[in-house]
């Protein structure tokens, strides 16, 4: 098309060029801004955790429930998750549990919920009697028994803590046990919280 017509055209094309990225350069900039407050408001055990400038894309693997209901991360979107990779002979594994309980008995529910995962060879009773032995009473069983979900997640040593976002999205990681029911975690949490 030429002429008025056209010109007609082509500016609706760059207004609507300019609307959009407009909305998406806001939309990295909120993304950016929520990892930064992270990063910024990180102190003790939460110094571990390493934020990613950019949500990360998560495995679709399935892992259980004792009952063999099979569930993906994507399964959690909605709420922001703490997704606790452990095993039951990783003793750093074991002195975090007691905090993640504490951390979702007061902090779970529609916005907020610690899932933890059994990575590897872990027995069924075994995990049952150190939740009965620790009374960790909110955190669910669910079972990663050959660490498919666990190896394609980067998981190459346990405890490792993989903080998602409302979209299933990965915002930061932490190696190593950490004291998750202090003060420092539970900022960190508040603010992943509010930021999305």
């Amino acid at each position: 098309m030429t002429g008025r017509g056209g010109r007609m055209l082509a500016a609706v094309g760059l207004f609507s060029g300019l609307f959009y990225a407009g909305f998406g350069g806001m939309a990295n900039h909120a993304v950016a801004q929520g990892a930064s407050q992270l990063e910024q408001i990180r102190r003790d055990d939460m110094r571990k955790l390493d934020v990613h400038a950019e949500p990360q894309q998560l495995p679709g693997e399935t892992f259980t429930d004792p009952e063999g209901n099979a569930y993906t991360l994507a399964d959690y979107a909605g709420k922001i998750v703490l997704v606790n990779f452990w095993a039951t002979w990783c003793a750093p594994c074991r002195e975090e549990m007691p905090d993640l309980d504490a951390l979702n008995a007061d902090l779970g529910g529609e916005d907020f919920e610690v899932v933890t995962i059994a990575s590897g060879r872990n027995s069924l009773s075994g995990i049952r009697a150190f939740f009965e032995e620790e009374q960790i009473e909110t955190l669910p069983i669910l079972l990663d028994p050959q660490g498919q979900l666990s190896r394609r997640a980067g998981v190459l040593g346990l405890p490792v803590s993989i903080l998602m976002n409302r979209e299933g999205r990965e915002i930061a990681r932490l190696q190593g046990g950490a004291h998750w029911n202090d003060a420092p975690a539970r900022e960190i949490i508040a603010a992943a919280i509010a930021a999305d």
